[in-house]
């Protein structure tokens, strides 16, 4: 007998189903002291969503936006490498609902479905030199409909419905915090290096020339890697670079 993935919750994990909120994000920033244990938070509507860099992020009705809220222990620098974890997650989740092929990775918190942005991660965290006290990973997909308000993006948004079929929230969220549990559990028996590279199989553009923009600079270079910290290691005419963050171009 087979088990379908969206109908079972991971263990040790819980949620939060909203029917509105200023965002997931805020939400979870205003109970993560108060969580016993990790907990998604998902809202079927928000009123002041944001993505990465202050950006506004549109929530049409029917789209995931979620958060998935815990204390992780380790550096704030090891909390912050739970972003693969999530987009390999994201990615066996919606090759649930569409051909894999059509599927890619773009570092640093991308998912490209057919070369659009089909989904994106947002992390925050609080932390001191005695490590991570608690970490945020807000995820959204556009499930069932394309936000009408983004213009001239590097990579236009798409859904998931018009490359593949139709799923509800609720059902994507199962898979997705089941898929992270498996994340997670990798890491704790073999490490950040299995989490690696899974993402670099599913990685776009690996091995060919993209752009970097971080700080109001730009680093043009072959893209050779990620390294154990999560670093986008690009080949460039004075040897290899090392980019912490930013935005990546091609």
């Amino acid at each position: 007998m087979s088990i379908d993935p969206a109908s079972v919750w991971p263990e040790g994990y819980d949620r939060i189903i909203l029917d509105e909120v200023d965002s997931t994000m805020a939400e979870a920033a205003r109970i993560a002291h108060e969580l016993k244990r990790p907990t998604w938070i998902m809202a079927h509507h928000q009123t002041g969503a944001r993505g990465r860099r202050g950006r506004v992020w549109e929530h049409p009705e029917g789209n995931l936006a979620a958060t998935l809220v815990m204390r992780p222990g380790g550096s704030v620098q090891e909390a912050a490498l739970r972003s693969f974890f999530a987009a390999n997650a994201l990615y066996e989740t919606l090759a649930l609902h569409t051909d894999r092929t059509k599927l890619a990775l773009k570092w640093p918190n991308d998912v490209l479905l057919s070369q659009g942005k089909v989904a994106g991660i947002l992390l925050e965290s609080s932390g001191s030199r005695f490590g991570a006290e608690w970490l945020s990973i807000g995820i959204g997909v556009n499930l069932v409909e394309v936000p009408l308000g983004v213009r001239d993006a590097a990579f236009p948004p798409v859904c998931l419905k018009d490359h593949g079929e139709a799923v509800t929230p609720e059902s994507f969220l199962n898979a997705l915090a089941a898929n992270f549990a498996t994340e997670e559990a990798l890491f704790e028996r073999l490490g950040f290096s299995v989490i690696r590279d899974n993402w670099l199989r599913r990685a776009a553009r690996l091995g060919e020339v993209i752009t970097a923009r971080t700080g109001g600079k730009e680093v043009t270079g072959i893209f050779e890697t990620v390294d154990d910290g999560g670093n986008l290691i690009l080949k460039t005419p004075k040897g290899l670079k090392a980019v912490p963050a930013g935005d990546v171009y091609f």
